[in-house]
């Protein structure tokens, strides 16, 4: 069995496809969704999502917001997305140590504040990467 997912941002439908299984990473930590799963509304944090279609599997890195299930119909809806095959390792290894070396030379609240979301969107997109070479 299969449901339906989309993964929109505020520009582009990211993805428009079938799928057997979703993991997210939400803000009360990862929730798997087969087909069938009960209704749900959920934020998301930043982080990864995993995509099973038959026995491959696909992932994404979201930058937060919110999915909704119901009737086998998933919706994500995200500030931003990136298929992990559309990342470049080289630029988002770059971006990571910015951010790493941003957030211990910055001072005051809102500099740290900052600092961290841009380590957190860094790294997500790293895992990424990471989850389509490595077997999932």
């Amino acid at each position: 069995m299969k449901f339906n997912l989309r993964v929109m941002a505020p520009n582009r439908t990211v993805w428009n496809s079938e799928a057997q299984e979703v993991i997210l990473s939400t803000n009360s930590g990862q929730v798997g969704i087969l087909p069938n799963h009960a209704p749900l509304l959920t934020a998301l944090d930043i982080g990864i999502m995993k995509i099973r279609i038959d026995s491959q599997w696909t992932a994404m890195a979201l930058m937060g917001g919110f999915a909704m299930i119901d009737n086998n119909q998933m919706t994500i809806l995200v500030n931003e997305a990136e298929k992990a095959s559309d990342i470049n390792l080289e630029e988002a290894q770059q971006a990571f140590q910015i951010a790493q070396t941003s957030l211990t030379e910055a001072t005051g609240r809102k500099q740290i504040i900052e600092a961290n979301l841009a380590l957190k969107r860094a790294k997500a997109r790293l895992e990424a990467i990471n989850a389509t070479t490595i077997s999932l």
